[in-house]
């Protein structure tokens, strides 16, 4: 069964994706890049109190992760 995705802010996502290997690259107003070597995505995470269900999701997917996976983080 799928577990429960967290809803977190900006920065805890950030955090969490962080240790997951993904490292800073630039900031750009309230939105911060992250990025993986070799990887295509560019993961563009809004520093808000709360992300949305669907953007948040949708992170997850991209960097390459389950649910599970980024809650643990």
């Amino acid at each position: 069964m799928d577990e429960k995705l967290k809803l977190c802010s900006g920065a805890e996502a950030v955090r969490k994706l962080q240790r997951a290997g993904w490292l800073f690259a630039r900031q750009k107003g309230s939105h911060v890049m992250l990025t993986r070597p070799g990887y295509q995505w560019t993961l563009s995470v809004p520093q808000h109190d709360e992300i949305g269900i669907g953007l948040l999701r949708k992170l997850i997917r991209q960097a390459g992760l389950t649910v599970e996976e980024f809650n643990k983080l």
